[in-house]
């Protein structure tokens, strides 16, 4: 069994009549985003273009969590439609909408109409980092390798 915590969600005036965002099976890790838009105005997201999609939800994440939105893969495989900073991060502290900022990657125009799941929220606990200045760093045998350097 997974272990849980309490998040706080609050359903926006836009959002009502939406499902909550729910995990879609037994030992999925996200929970499903659904777009907030208005019934009678489905959102067009051409090829090459972005926007950022209502969810009409906020959330109160404990200390020491962040939610991360990330793309739905069957959008992506799809119709090329995926989040465009992905993951985009919610903090502990945010109190404000989730919205969701897709990129059309496609050929062809994509309806976003009111309740299409659009991305997967993902919970996660937050370590801290405490950066300590050094004048060297301790060698390794990559060493400064990068961006495909172990990949020969």
């Amino acid at each position: 069994m997974s272990a849980s915590i309490a998040v706080e969600i609050k359903q926006l005036a836009h959002a009502e009549g939406l499902p909550l965002p729910a995990y879609q099976s037994a030992h999925a890790a996200g929970l499903d985003l659904c777009a907030a838009n208005s019934a009678d105005a489905p959102l067009l997201l051409a090829p090459g273009c972005h926007m950022l999609v209502p969810t009409g939800l906020s959330i109160a994440l404990p200390v020491n969590y962040e939610a991360q939105v990330r793309p739905r893969s069957g959008l992506a495989a799809k119709h090329g439609v995926t989040v465009l900073n992905a993951p985009g991060t919610i903090d502990a502290d945010y109190r404000g909408e989730i919205g969701v900022l897709l990129i059309n990657h496609g050929a062809e125009p994509f309806t976003i109409r009111r309740g299409e799941r659009i991305a997967q929220l993902i919970v996660a606990p937050v370590v801290r980092a405490e950066l300590i200045s050094v004048a060297t760093l301790s060698e390794t045998a990559r060493g400064v390798g990068g961006f495909g350097s172990t990949g020969r």
